[in-house]
């Protein structure tokens, strides 16, 4: 579909750092492009700077003190907003991956569109490089937790970090860790 801008987020489920959604409006073909996740780092490092120069896009960070303070839903809305608002001029189509559109008009969303749509492809990779090349600038500052191997993802190693040194400020307090006795803990600690 031409001038269809894909949009995609990286980010939601891990335990530290921003979530990240982009938005893409193709304006020339790119070979190779698929999920994200299916392809390798250096794939899609490649592909990166390729998106940049043949596209219209828009990139947003949501930090882990927003998605603590807001929720991860009204940050993926407002980070989706914001993509629409910013490409708009370019576009008045917009799909989103996944399985809801939040209640946004004229937002599409198709599950799994970011192996069916180039324009979702390249937003898939733009997220996540973008997320990835933050986790990996970052990580020196937080030396405990070794976010360079991880991104923050629940890996047992980083679980095992943060049973030994607690919580960073880059950390997402609202999610709850059952290896740390987090979950049931809360809702017995809120009866008394």
């Amino acid at each position: 579909m031409k001038n269809l801008c894909g949009i995609d987020e990286a980010g939601r489920g891990p335990l530290a750092g921003p979530m990240v959604v982009a938005g893409v409006i193709l304006e020339k073909e790119i070979l190779g492009l698929n999920d994200s996740k299916v392809l390798s780092e250096k794939k899609r490092e490649k592909l990166f700077d390729e998106i940049k120069e043949k596209s219209k896009y828009h990139i947003v960070f949501k930090s882990a003190k927003e998605i603590d303070d807001f929720g991860i839903s009204f940050c993926l809305k407002s980070s989706i907003l914001e993509i629409m608002q910013q490409l708009q001029k370019f576009s008045n189509n917009f799909l989103m991956d996944g399985n809801t559109n939040f209640g946004i008009q004229n937002l599409q969303k198709e599950i799994k569109a970011d192996a069916k749509y180039a324009c979702v492809s390249a937003a898939s990779i733009l997220a996540k490089v973008s997320r990835d090349r933050f986790m990996d600038e970052i990580s020196p500052l937080y030396a405990n937790y070794n976010f360079h191997k991880h991104k923050g993802y629940g890996t047992k190693a980083h679980i095992e970090a943060i049973k030994e040194f607690g919580r960073s400020d880059i950390h997402r307090f609202s999610f709850k860790l059952k290896a740390l006795g987090e979950g049931s803990f809360e809702i017995q600690k809120s009866l008394f």
